[in-house]
């Protein structure tokens, strides 16, 4: 079964946005990670300026759904608009539904990252949809 989360972006100013968030709803991170904590990958290098910035940060609600979000990197700062800054993430149980998902919410769209294995142990893919909706679609890799 999908679920729904809501991935937050920002120019720089995650980590203030985030503590801020955390102090509202009364909850720990559930995960926070900075650029530099990243293994090297040769197609996407990370910025010198960008390695203090927020890579991932996840506060789980009371309820259940989890508000995330990063920094963006400096080569998509200028694309950065403030109340378009987010992308629906949906999460799912398995890697065919990961995939019957993505498949089809991209169709006529546009992928940013295929769908395929990272680092931080999830099947994961990110595009934007006919419609210019953000999306991002993963399931975690059975340990």
């Amino acid at each position: 079964m999908a679920k729904a989360n809501v991935y937050l972006n920002f120019k720089g100013n995650c980590e203030e946005a985030f503590n801020f968030y955390k102090s509202v709803f009364g909850v720990e991170f559930s995960y926070f990670s900075r650029f530099k904590e990243m293994p090297p990958v040769e197609e996407h290098p990370v910025e010198p300026q960008d390695m203090e910035k927020v890579m991932h940060v996840s506060l789980m609600l009371e309820d259940g759904t989890c508000l995330m979000g990063c920094d963006l990197g400096s080569k998509w700062e200028e694309q950065h608009v403030a109340g378009t800054n987010f992308h629906i993430s949906i999460s799912t149980d398995t890697k065919e539904e990961t995939e019957r998902i993505f498949n089809a919410l991209s169709e006529g769209g546009q992928v940013m990252m295929p769908l395929g294995d990272t680092f931080w142990g999830a099947y994961f893919g990110m595009f934007t949809d006919k419609f210019g909706i953000g999306w991002m679609v993963s399931c975690e890799k059975k340990q």
